[in-house]
């Protein structure tokens, strides 16, 4: 009886611990918006806070970085990085390899006015410049200058520093797990979004990149919705940072008192 009853009462406790524990969070980024106002609208527009990234000096980066504030949405301004390849370097306002400290910071700062109420920076492309830590720690020091904004690598290469050079400038950040859609059809979208929940469930956290094709709007118009059912909670890209550095710090934490 006696071990029927300690078996009863750690089943109960292993029961309350599992109501208690958080719910995987997944936080989900548009790429690429401010050329095309139909498709930043529709991306503005998706349910919950799903962050706009927004090049700068595009054509409608300020009216949607507006819409998107308005909206209740983060805004990040998705700022162009050197890549290796030289055929990717058309958009403006890039951040490239020979710029001087002082040009590098000239056009940041630039590119902020053009994309307003951003509250960080996320890589497009660079898979160049992101491996270099000279460069990466100017930006890294341009973001702690303009008001400690959070940097989200899209980590386009293996090989970036950006995470190692943003904890050592006091940056928060995180990396991108999964793209939503390498592809533009709608079943490497639905493969992938699978993907980021799995990764989720298995982490706690996870964080998705997408960008306003159709086939992945029409998904996330449709699975959205559905995430709370599943057990799964879309939280903003800035809540998901704040977690993720948390978390760190309390491994750091932990990991000093066994030391003690």
């Amino acid at each position: 009886m006696i071990a029927r009853a300690w078996l009863f009462l750690g089943s109960c406790l292993m029961a309350v611990a599992a109501s208690s524990a958080p719910a995987p969070r997944i936080a989900i980024i548009i790429d690429d918006l401010g050329y095309h106002l139909e498709a930043g609208h529709r991306a503005i527009n998706l349910p919950g806070p799903v962050a706009c990234a927004i090049l700068p000096s595009t054509p409608r980066a300020t009216s949607l970085a507006k819409a998107a504030f308005v909206s209740g949405k983060d805004v990040l301004l998705h700022l162009p990085l050197e890549p290796v390849s030289k055929e990717d370097q058309s958009d403006p306002g890039g951040i490239l390899l020979d710029m001087s400290r002082g040009q590098l910071a000239t056009i940041f700062s630039a590119d902020l006015e053009s994309v307003p109420h951003a509250i960080g920076v996320n890589s497009h492309r660079g898979s160049m410049l992101t491996r270099h830590p000279g460069h990466m720690g100017w930006l890294m020091e341009e973001l702690r200058r303009h008001g400690d904004l959070i940097f989200v690598d899209s980590y386009t290469t293996p090989k970036s520093v950006a995470m190692q050079l943003a904890q050592e400038s006091g940056v928060p950040a995180v990396r991108r797990d999964v793209f939503l859609d390498p592809d533009r059809s709608p079943e490497t979208a639905a493969r992938e979004f699978a993907r980021l929940k799995k990764l989720a469930r298995k982490n706690g956290t996870a964080v998705g990149i997408g960008h306003p094709y159709a086939s992945t709007l029409a998904l996330l118009e449709r699975e959205i919705p559905l995430l709370s059912s599943e057990g799964i909670e879309l939280v903003s890209i800035s809540e998901l940072v704040s977690l993720r550095r948390n978390d760190m710090i309390g491994v750091v934490a932990h990991n000093k008192e066994e030391t003690r």
